[in-house]
């Protein structure tokens, strides 16, 4: 009643609540009245699950509630909260109105609409909405897509979930980030929370390493440090791809991608939730195009084609 009445700009929602959770509450309310939503999650596995299902309900981002020293815990996470209500009001939440609620996907299985080259490497950088718009772009990619390996802004605890979900929608196989992971076709890796990764080469093939270095950009895991790393070890072999997300993290280091050959896309504004990290990628000349969400994956292959 009260957001018929006021029309907020942002709702901040918590994961657990008395009646109906937040999951429940998001899938009446996204379709009939969409305004960005900011979750409040606990750290416990039930409450990491919940805000997962939140994101693919229509939130855009979380927020993580303190489990130990609470005092200095508590002031941290209502830094971060003011931090994502400001981002959460320039957000683009739009499509989901009148939206019929999504059955959740069961694992498909891949077409091998792509010839097998093993010496590619995709990097993938994401933020704010990139949850909803990774799982759309991943769950499209045939068994044969080259080795890929994302960063996307989420901290520590959240990323084996998430792995793990879009892993079972998947043809390909999505893992968290291990240090030594080799990067191979038909293999994702999503960057640990809390630490970056990069891509290096060994021998004749490609891994990945995770460390916990300063943040970069803000972040870590940072897009920046994985957009370097594979300008330096893959080159004219890589292919660079910028989500929807708030920011500039990684728009330098798709310009390094660029001069070093590799072939680079964007998100347009139309189908980003935050139009920031694309836009930069793009005005800066990182980015070659800008590509609308329903068509990234598409156009991932047709790259992939031409240069093999």
């Amino acid at each position: 009643d009260k957001i018929l009445k006021h029309k907020p700009d942002v709702l901040t929602l918590d994961v657990e609540m008395p009646k109906m959770d937040g999951v429940e509450f998001l899938r009446k309310l996204m379709p009939q009245f969409p305004i960005p939503v900011v979750m409040v999650s606990s750290l416990t596995q039930k409450g990491k699950k919940i805000t997962l299902e939140a994101l693919e309900a229509g939130a855009i981002d979380f927020v993580s509630k303190p489990t130990a020293n609470i005092a200095e815990g508590l002031k941290e996470m209502m830094l971060d909260l003011r931090a994502k209500v400001k981002v959460a009001a320039r957000a683009n939440v739009s499509h989901w109105k009148n939206k019929k609620p999504v059955e959740p996907r069961r694992k498909i299985e891949g077409s091998s609409a792509l010839a097998e080259s093993t010496d590619k490497v995709i990097v993938i950088g994401a933020s704010t909405g990139g949850t909803e718009a990774l799982r759309k772009v991943i769950t499209a990619f045939p068994l044969t897509m080259p080795g890929t390996v994302v960063v996307q802004h989420m901290p520590a605890g959240f990323t084996t979930m998430f792995a793990e979900r879009v892993d079972s929608e998947s043809a390909v196989r999505v893992k968290e980030a291990e240090t030594g992971d080799r990067i191979m076709q038909g293999r994702v890796i999503i960057a640990r929370g809390d630490y970056h990764a990069s891509v290096v080469r060994s021998g004749g093939i490609y891994q990945v390493r995770c460390f916990q270095d300063e943040k970069v950009c803000g972040h870590r895991p940072s897009v920046e440090v994985l957009m370097q790393s594979a300008a330096k070890s893959v080159g004219a072999n890589a292919v660079g791809v910028m989500l929807t997300g708030m920011g500039h993290d990684g728009a330098d280091g798709m310009v390094a991608m660029r001069k070093a050959g590799a072939r680079t896309i964007a998100q347009d504004e139309a189908s980003c939730v935050v139009f920031g990290m694309p836009k930069e990628a793009y005005n800066r000349g990182g980015a070659e195009k800008l590509v609308s969400l329903n068509n990234i994956t598409q156009t991932i292959i047709s790259l992939l084609s031409q240069s093999t």
